[in-house]
C-alpha cells in the first residue's frame, strides 16, 4: 500500500510538472497577451524588448539537462537506501524490520524501471532522429 502512494505522487508530480510547463509556455510566452514581449513592446515600444531581463518565469523552468539528473540521482538514492536497509536487516539491527526491507527494495525497483523506460524512449527518439532526411 505505501508503494501506491508512492507511485501516486510521482505521477502527480509529474503531470503537475507537465501542467505547468506547457501552462507557463502558453500563458507567459513570448507572444501571449501577458508574455514579456508584449509587456515590454506596450511599456517601451521596440526599445522595451531589450528590457525583457533573466527574472521573466520562462526563464524559471529547469532544463532538461537539470531535470533528468535529478531523477537519476533520486533513483540512486533509493538503490542506496534499500542496499543500505538490507545490509542493516542482515546484519541483524532491530531497528529494521522485513517489511521496510522489502518496501524499500519495491520503490528502488520501480524507480530503476520507470528510469530504464525513460531511457529507452530517448535512445529510440535520438535514433528518429538520426533517421531524418536532412
Amino acid at each position: 500500500m505505501v508503494e501506491r502512494a508512492d507511485i501516486s505522487s510521482v505521477l502527480s508530480q509529474i503531470r503537475s510538472v507537465r501542467h505547468d510547463t506547457s501552462h507557463g509556455m502558453q500563458v507567459h510566452g513570448l507572444g501571449s497577451p501577458n508574455g514579456p514581449l508584449v509587456r515590454a513592446l506596450q511599456e517601451g515600444g521596440p526599445e522595451g524588448v531589450a528590457s525583457i531581463g533573466a527574472t521573466d518565469q520562462v526563464r524559471d523552468v529547469p532544463s532538461f539537462a537539470t531535470m533528468l539528473r535529478q531523477a537519476i540521482d533520486n533513483v540512486n538514492g533509493h538503490q542506496q537506501t534499500a542496499s543500505d536497509l538490507r545490509t542493516r536487516y542482515e546484519l541483524g539491527d532491530p531497528d529494521v524490520d522485513i517489511v521496510n526491507v522489502m518496501v524499500a527494495s519495491q520503490k528502488a525497483s520501480v524507480a530503476f524501471d520507470a528510469m530504464s523506460q525513460v531511457r529507452n524512449r530517448l535512445v529510440n527518439a535520438y535514433q528518429e532522429i538520426m533517421r531524418m532526411p536532412v
